[in-house]
């Protein structure tokens, strides 16, 4: 055998081999799949590579408001816009941990508007939960009831503030609790202020039951106002609420009471900067505070699988301090919605509101709208 048959016999063996090897059976890479996470609830599913569980999910709401039309309101006012055109749109991130010192979730809410042609786009929530902590931006634990109705296109008085906290929370058990909460007083301010310099301590106490649930809060905060020559002064709020479920009704059917005070903190009964062209303030230049207090409630009523009918109101009353102008308000708004299929809600709202101020009369408001809404 010559030199030339050894090489082309050794190729040939190669080859032979190499055709056994390639089909050999090679084991596949791994693959880390997406798993259900069922320990919170729906939708949620662990990121892949750790034992986080994450829920994502959003909102489109669209809603169309023939704006106030009451008398001297904005249809006879050729600067404003008479109707409204809406929509945004949310999305929400919801990631959730156990540890060994209880859950470990964090929240983000983001949403972009659009209002007759103007963009904006803002921050609704953004919280850490670490056991009884929280920290971050969310839902003033002051607030407690805030309406039924599904638009709530006239503005009702009561406290409904997003604000940036430091809090604890502890359970009792049997539904009970109660938060300890260091919030943004900034976002509090009614009138002048000059810098701000300490937090609002924000306290309540809670129950949520079979049968609903309750709340009593109180607040302090400091007023600084711009004017003023000292420290200013420390103003004060308390309140107190309970939502009652009707299950005789029907079930998701509720009735809700919630009565607030306030004394240098008017933005804990929800008053608003002006009415009927008089600014408000929590105190003035030398010192003297506001006071005020808000009454409110609603019901809602799930008349069929499909039809919700909601009612709310309020009433407030301030004393404007250093001064004899007494600023009177009442509100009323409501709803029909209709959800055919889930996630997804039509409503119809109209509401009416009067302000009424010493020295400068009393303003009717009247509003109506149209609403589309997809949760998902």
């Amino acid at each position: 055998m010559n030199f030339k048959s050894l090489m082309l016999g050794a190729a040939a063996a190669a080859a032979a081999t190499g055709a056994q090897a390639a089909d050999l059976p090679v084991a596949p890479e791994p693959v880390d799949y997406v798993r259900v996470c069922d320990a919170y609830g729906a939708r949620f599913y662990y990121i892949p590579g750790t034992e986080t569980c994450l829920r994502v999910g959003g909102r489109v709401r669209v809603q169309y408001t023939a704006n106030n039309f009451g008398d001297n309101g904005d249809w006879d006012d050729r600067s404003a816009n008479d109707t409204s055109f809406f929509a945004r749109g949310y999305l929400y991130l919801d990631s959730r941990t156990n540890t060994e010192f209880g859950l470990l979730r964090t929240f983000t809410e983001i949403y972009g508007t659009n209002t007759n042609g103007g963009e904006s786009f803002s921050l609704g929530s953004a919280y850490i939960q670490w056991g009884g902590l929280t920290f971050g931006h969310v839902t003033s634990f002051f607030d407690y009831f805030t309406g039924q109705a599904f638009m709530g296109v006239v503005g009702r008085n009561w406290s409904d503030n997003t604000s940036n906290v430091l809090a604890y929370t502890a359970a009792f058990g049997n539904g009970f609790s109660a938060t300890l909460s260091l919030e943004d007083g900034s976002l509090r301010e009614v009138g002048s202020y000059a810098g701000h310099k300490i937090p609002d301590l924000v306290a309540n106490l809670r129950v949520d039951q079979g049968w609903g649930s309750a709340q009593v809060m109180g607040a302090l905060h400091n007023v600084r106002p711009a004017s003023a020559s000292d420290e200013g002064a420390l103003g004060w709020a308390i309140g107190g609420g309970v939502i009652i479920d009707l299950p005789m009704l029907a079930s998701g059917s509720n009735v809700a009471f919630q009565a607030q005070y306030a004394d240098g903190a008017l933005a804990y009964i929800g008053a608003g900067s002006s009415y009927n062209g008089v600014s408000l303030y929590d105190a003035a230049a030398n010192g003297d505070t506001s006071t005020g207090y808000s009454l409110s409630g609603g019901i809602y009523h799930q008349a069929t699988a499909t039809v919700g009918l909601a009612l709310d109101g309020s009433y407030m009353s301030v004393d404007l301090g250093n001064s004899s102008v007494d600023v009177t308000r009442w509100a009323i708004d409501g709803s029909v919605s209709w959800t055919p299929v889930s996630g997804l809600a039509l409503g119809v709202d109209m509401g009416y509101a009067n302000s009424d101020v010493d020295g400068a009369g009393d303003q009717d408001e009247i509003l109506a709208g149209f609403r589309v809404q997809r949760t998902f």
